[in-house]
């Protein structure tokens, strides 16, 4: 890959990053009128140059569900980039912004068609770290 940026700054609502987000499993109940899509608190819209992969950090002081750090709320490849390579440049992405945050993404394995769910956050660096009360796995990164 070399050391070329993958990811370009945008903001909630860019239109390629709201379609790739209406095909992601995580926006099946959402209104379909909605145009922008990333939720309240600090965040960070990332995407390719061709806007064929979108990466979402979210961070939010609390969570009722008690997760600590900046949650990669959205991430959808649909571009021929190593999807962990996308995941190691958004990690030093949020490490410069949120320097010391843990990282950390919910997976569903039932809505996946990968036989080996969050792989790439895996191929990245992220650990399994356990399930959430909905059976979501959760995965996550330490601070470097």
């Amino acid at each position: 890959m070399g050391n070329e940026p993958l990811w370009y700054l945008t903001k909630d609502g860019d239109r390629s990053c709201l379609e790739l987000f209406r095909r992601h499993y995580s926006c099946k109940n959402r209104n379909p009128k909605q145009s922008q899509f990333v939720g309240p608190g600090e965040h960070i819209v990332l995407r390719t140059d061709l806007g064929d992969a979108v990466f979402v950090w979210r961070y939010a002081v609390y969570r009722a569900d008690g997760q600590k750090g900046v949650e990669c709320s959205l991430f959808r490849n649909e571009s021929s980039l190593l999807s962990s390579e996308l995941v190691r440049q958004a990690d030093a992405i949020a490490d410069h912004c949120w320097p010391g945050k843990r990282h950390y993404t919910f997976v569903d394995p039932a809505a996946v068609r990968s036989s080996n769910p969050g792989f790439c956050f895996i191929a990245a660096g992220w650990r399994k770290s356990g399930v959430s009360k909905g059976g979501k796995l959760i995965l996550d990164l330490k601070s470097h």
